[in-house]
């Protein structure tokens, strides 16, 4: 084991219990980082190393949001949506795990390298295999289940038909988890399996307050300060919404001389982050 890491096993006071009490729960956890994180309320946020400008958008603003709260954002460190809600949660100087596919010595994606070694230094990241084991067919699909066994709930964010993000789904489900599933364009293959989640059961996520409220969680406190989170584009469209009440994405993409599809992705942003609605084909700041 590498300085500062430590090995807890399913007997251990340490070991998380709601883990403990999953079909075949790991025996050994390798674990380094802030072990406490095992202990509190968790939130699995996945999807699918594909993904669409909105998927990306998505998962960020997910992770930046539960950052903000008491809650620990879970997630496997893979790249695409995985990537993106360690990364949001990061930014909001929020508290993340990464479960591994393989041991902590084989890092994949290479490129993900950095951002395993920052959650390492302020959150935690966890692996059932010992550190040289550099993963195969079966391990990573396996790690889902500790994903998802981890959290009171499972957030999927943006998955084609054959993504990982389902199996850890069917695995949420099989636990006794709330699923809850971010819809898509119905002409997008990176929506295609969340859409059909929703078809199936899974709660759809249309705005993130839904969850935090699902889960006893106090809204985080709104204002200049959540504003100022807002990426330049999330601003723009912002503005054009709050000087033109009840306007259309059209309006909005001609007067800011953008992509419709570009500005449509965003909307659905900030419609999921509750600061706007949309009825009737028009667009209102939410009161």
């Amino acid at each position: 084991m590498g300085e500062g890491r430590q090995i807890i096993d399913v007997h251990s006071e340490l070991y998380p219990k709601q883990l403990r009490e999953i079909a075949k729960p790991p025996k050994k956890l390798y674990c380094s980082g802030r072990l406490e994180l095992l202990s509190r309320k968790c939130v699995s946020v996945v999807g699918s190393r594909r993904y669409s400008l909105y998927g990306k958008q998505t998962a960020l603003m997910i992770g930046r949001h539960l950052g903000r709260t008491e809650l620990v954002t879970v997630s496997g460190l893979a790249s695409g949506i995985d990537t993106f809600a360690h990364t949001g949660a990061l930014e909001s100087n929020g508290d993340t795990i990464a479960v591994l596919g393989t041991g902590m010595n084989q890092i994949y994606p290479k490129k993900n390298q950095d951002l395993q070694r920052q959650i390492e230094s302020c959150g935690l990241v966890i692996s059932e295999y010992e550190d040289e084991f550099r993963g195969n067919r079966y391990s990573f699909p396996a790690r889902n289940r500790i994903i998802s066994g981890l959290s009171q709930c499972v957030v999927v964010v943006e998955a084609g038909v054959s993504s990982g993000a389902l199996i850890t789904a069917q695995y949420a489900g099989e636990q006794g988890r709330t699923v809850y599933a971010v819809p898509g364009n119905i002409n997008s293959q990176f929506s295609l399996g969340t859409n059909l989640l929703i078809r199936d059961g899974a709660v759809p996520l249309v705005v993130i307050d839904d969850l935090m409220r699902d889960m006893g969680i106090e809204k985080p406190k709104e204002g200049e300060q959540a504003k100022a989170s807002l990426g330049g584009d999330e601003k723009q469209v912002l503005d054009v919404i709050a000087g033109n009440d009840g306007i259309h994405v059209n309006e909005i993409a001609h007067i800011l001389n953008k992509n419709i599809g570009k500005v449509s992705a965003i909307i659905t942003v900030l419609e999921i982050k509750g600061w706007i609605v949309s009825a009737a084909g028009k667009i209102h700041l939410a009161k």
